[in-house]
């Protein structure tokens, strides 16, 4: 974690979470940069931080949704999450930020919304940089 905090700190670089040996390698064709690998196709994917853009190409593709962007650059964390919930929230919108298990961390900012590859929804949301490595998901606020 300590070579992704360091790599995130200078510009956005993906998080792959996934520790599934299963025939999946959707990730590694995604990548423009050749920045995720794997040993073989049943091994977890690995990003080679040099190279990421943190582009969050990957990040739609991941069937596990098990990919985030992070960006610890600025004076605040930027989180790029797979979210395929309703209502989808908008840009400028206020969220609870959740961790893994679902607890709230905190509030974020949703700065971007963008439809994947696939159907999934990537949401970009700007949090205190202190919950940035945790945050997994988002709960929308508004009703409807």
């Amino acid at each position: 974690m300590k070579e992704f905090v360091l790599a995130a700190s200078k510009g956005p670089k993906a998080l792959i979470e996934c520790d599934e040996s299963i025939p999946c390698d959707p990730c590694v064709h995604a990548c423009p940069v050749n920045a995720i690998e794997k040993d073989s196709l049943v091994s977890p994917p690995r990003v080679l931080f040099e190279k990421c853009t943190g582009c969050s190409l990957c990040v739609g593709v991941c069937p596990g949704l098990a990919i985030f962007v992070v960006d610890l650059s600025g004076d605040k964390g930027r989180v790029t999450l797979p979210y395929e919930f309703l209502p989808v929230p908008e840009k400028g919108e206020i969220v609870d930020v959740l961790d893994s298990q679902g607890r709230k961390l905190g509030k974020g900012n949703v700065l971007r919304v963008t439809a994947g590859r696939e159907r999934t929804m990537l949401v970009t949301v700007e949090v205190d940089k202190q919950y940035a490595l945790e945050v997994r998901n988002i709960m929308v606020l508004k009703n409807g």
